[in-house]
């Protein structure tokens, strides 16, 4: 078997397979790269040493077997055998659900959450979007400090046990997306910069250094982010990648990375014959990461609309700290922005961000596929002292009013998991930092941020507790009663209906109507010949739903008739769905 790795610097390099080491040679095809033969075969566990330094996991090691600080094993991806022949599944029309591994089942791996996937066809989504995989030192943590970025975490039962996910989610007609992170590596366990310039100076991020991705040396590690992203697509048949905070990508050259990862994905979409997609989260504001290539874009195929979650988070909590504040003043003026518009900060001024921020979106020219639309997701969760879901606080019938809200929006829906019943488990920040130095710095960083808002160090939970881990684990007892129940069913019929209903499909945001009463809570949203009427407020109230004969498709509360004038009475904290 040939072994190589990239260490542009070092005078030589030794390759540890099992208990022999032997010295790799210059390649002179491929400058900085290294390379010898060995005997391996799956399993084999090797590693390699720069200039006599300790041995090393391989950067691009596609196993773990002891952690980030262990010796790399090699995998054989040829030895799966795949059950289904799938066809893929495009991103138009779906609906997503994001799903953490560790705390999706109190067991927390792959297999587990595998099993859980009847659920998910049930409900109707139609992909599921893990949370990254990546090893990470400890056991529990949320994924995003990984540090391998072409494995799979262990204790979520590494590389083999995503392909079974994978393969089950593709036998019930589900679509798989993956978390990835390109904009930083973990701090601990990240051992390649041993191996070459993976980091540079040049710039630098809130979490140090940056991502060498303009730099001298920045070819190879472009390539080494493209060829770890095309491996999860291709080895493991993921059909999709949600970019992390793509806002936080370093990149001053002309031909910008997230545009090469594009063209690469496209390229390999038309190798497999399956639809390929990426999604980005980013805080640009800016119609141009969306904009397909051809048209001077960047060519991501869609992006997390933090907006549309801001507004609507205002208008059912009525919350104004922070970034919040700008979408407080007129949140339902907010939220019909973004319904028809895509951003609120579409070259607005933003006082969280003390400049004007953003620009318009093309109404007429981009799709509204190619927005997320949530009101839970796990930053806007996890990143809350306590937290504390929307369930901590809102009745269900304001629950009833986001999901229908979400699902009949113009963007492509997303849940965060066990919205759909309202669950009443929090979802908190939780490390297993392996480093003690590191553990305490967390611990007490996590509590200094929330101080200044006003929070006691005691009520803020522990990070390296495990209990803080185990509080934030699905309780799958909730959705067979009361309140859960019923929201769940709701959940269900709305997307159902969204499946079914042509209007609730077309990406016009253009043709999306909408007429709200700021003082009164009432929101009414026109699609095509679908109308959604929704009482914010606490009396029932007569709404506005335009003329004709209209009919009831699904109401939270019992609702009147429309009267054929143009209204429907909506009881309180309630919404109704209806269709000429």
């Amino acid at each position: 078997m040939q072994f190589a790795v990239w260490a542009p610097d070092a005078e030589q390099v030794t390759l540890r397979v099992e208990d022999e080491s032997r010295p790799m040679t210059r390649d002179p095809e491929r400058p900085g790269w290294w390379a010898a033969r060995a005997e391996a075969r799956d399993g084999t566990r090797y590693g390699f040493a720069v200039d006599g330094g300790p041995v090393l996991p391989d950067p691009r090691s596609r196993r773990q077997p002891d952690g980030p600080d262990g010796l790399s094993a090699v995998v054989d991806h040829d030895r799966h055998a795949w059950s289904d022949d799938w066809a893929g599944r495009g991103l138009p029309g779906a609906v997503l659900y994001e799903l953490h591994v560790g705390t999706y089942t109190p067991e927390g791996t792959l297999d587990a959450a595998a099993a859980r996937l009847g659920h998910l066809a049930d409900l109707g989504v139609t992909h599921v979007e893990l949370m990254p995989v990546c090893p990470f030192p400890g056991r529990w943590g949320w994924g995003y400090e990984g540090v391998s970025l072409w494995a799979v975490h262990e204790p979520y039962g590494g590389p083999e046990a995503l392909k079974r996910f994978v393969d089950a989610a593709h036998a019930r007609g589900l679509g798989v997306v993956l978390d990835v992170v390109h904009n930083h590596f973990g701090p601990s366990g990240n051992h390649l910069p041993a191996f070459g310039p993976y980091l540079t100076d040049t710039h630098h991020t809130p979490w140090g250094a940056a991502v060498n991705l303009d730099a001298p040396g920045s070819d190879e590690v472009r390539a080494y982010l493209l060829g770890s992203a095309l491996a999860w697509l291709r080895d493991y048949r993921i059909d999709g990648l949600r970019l992390d905070a793509v806002h936080a990508l370093c990149d001053e050259r002309a031909l910008t990375f997230l545009e090469e990862l594009s063209a690469a994905v496209d390229s390999l979409a038309a190798q497999t014959g399956r639809p390929l997609f990426l999604v980005a989260e980013s805080d640009l504001n800016d119609p141009r990461v969306v904009t397909p290539r051809p048209e001077h874009g960047l060519g991501v195929d869609a992006q997390w609309n933090d907006d549309f979650h801001h507004a609507l988070h205002t208008v059912l909590t009525g919350e104004a700290q922070g970034y919040y504040a700008d979408f407080a003043r007129a949140p339902l003026a907010a939220l019909a922005k973004t319904l028809t518009g895509g951003y609120f900060h579409d070259g607005t001024y933003s006082s969280f961000r003390g400049r004007h921020h953003g620009r318009p979106v093309d109404r007429t020219h981009t799709s509204a596929h190619r927005f997320l639309g949530y009101a839970q997701t796990h930053d806007q969760v996890g990143n809350r002292a306590q937290g504390d879901r929307l369930p901590a606080t809102l009745p269900p019938g304001l629950l009833a009013c986001a999901a229908a809200i979400v699902l009949t929006a113009p963007f492509t829906p997303m849940l965060f998991m066990g919205e759909e019943w309202g669950a009443g488990t929090p979802w908190q920040f939780f490390t297993d930092h392996t480093d003690p130095e590191l553990a305490e710095a967390v611990r007490q960083g996590r509590r200094r941020e929330f101080a200044a808002h006003g929070w006691a160090a005691e009520d803020i939970p522990d990070p390296q507790d495990h209990a803080t881990r185990d509080r934030s684990c699905l309780d799958w007892s909730e959705p067979d009663r009361a309140p859960h129940a019923r929201l769940l069913d709701w959940y269900r019929t709305l997307i159902a209906l969204r499946q079914s209903r042509p209007d609730l499909l077309a990406p016009d945001l253009a043709a999306v109507k909408v007429v709200f009463d700021e003082e009164r809570r009432l929101l009414s949203v026109r699609r095509g010949d679908v109308r959604l009427a929704v009482n914010l407020g606490g009396a029932p109230a007569e709404i506005p739903v335009g003329p004709g004969p209209l009919r009831v498709l699904a109401a939270w509360d019992e609702a009147g008739q429309p009267d054929g004038g143009g209204t429907v009475t909506v009881p309180a904290a309630s919404c109704v769905l209806l269709a000429e």
